[in-house]
């Protein structure tokens, strides 16, 4: 998940963060800091599909639906689109649940944001995130095994401790076990709970 994000993070994290900064009223700097906290959570919510809902299929039907390798012809225009969204959906039609709102309400009040921003934040970069996988999955010849492998670093079947291991304690400084934030808004899809 970490070289994902990271990837991610190179490749179209200048450019999220500058159309996002500006049709949200956010410095870049902070959209930059806050989108890592969004990716686990989407790709968490992705990995619940593919285990209970209806294996990597859904997961690709998902990924096809929502995002599509054509979303970076024209990223400018999806953000404005999202940004005018007076009612926004950050649990992605019923993919995170409730932990959706859940992130939204997390992330608003660790970066001191308002909670609809938050909301678009999450709807504005799941498609691009969607988006990344299937360019991924085009350009490597991942196929479905690749896929499943991206949402599932070390193949134990959770992606609690994947993310506990990319946050790597940046977002938990309090020196408590567990992935802080994010660590917890997963436990809450999964139905689990850090300790």
């Amino acid at each position: 998940m970490s070289n994902f994000i990271d990837e991610l993070m190179k490749t179209y994290g200048r450019d999220m963060s500058s159309h996002i900064s500006k049709n949200l009223g956010l410095s870049s700097k902070t959209v930059k800091k806050i989108i890592p906290h969004i990716v686990p959570v989407i790709l968490g919510g992705l990995k619940k599909q593919k285990d209970e809902k209806g294996g990597i299929e859904n997961v690709e039907h998902i990924l096809n639906k929502f995002g599509g390798s054509n979303i970076f012809d024209n990223i400018s225009d999806l953000f404005k689109d999202k940004a005018k969204d007076e009612n926004p959906d950050p649990n992605l039609g019923g993919l995170l649940g409730d932990s959706g709102d859940t992130a939204a309400m997390a992330i608003a009040k660790k970066f001191n944001i308002d909670g609809i921003v938050a909301k678009k934040l999450i709807a504005m970069v799941a498609p691009v995130i969607f988006g990344a996988l299937i360019k991924k999955k085009n350009d490597e010849g991942l196929g479905v095994a690749g896929i499943s492998a991206l949402l599932d670093r070390d193949g134990d079947g959770s992606i609690l401790d994947d993310v506990a291991g990319f946050l790597g304690g940046a977002f938990n400084k309090s020196g408590s076990k567990g992935a802080g934030l994010v660590g917890n808004i997963l436990g809450g899809i999964f139905g689990k709970k850090n300790k």
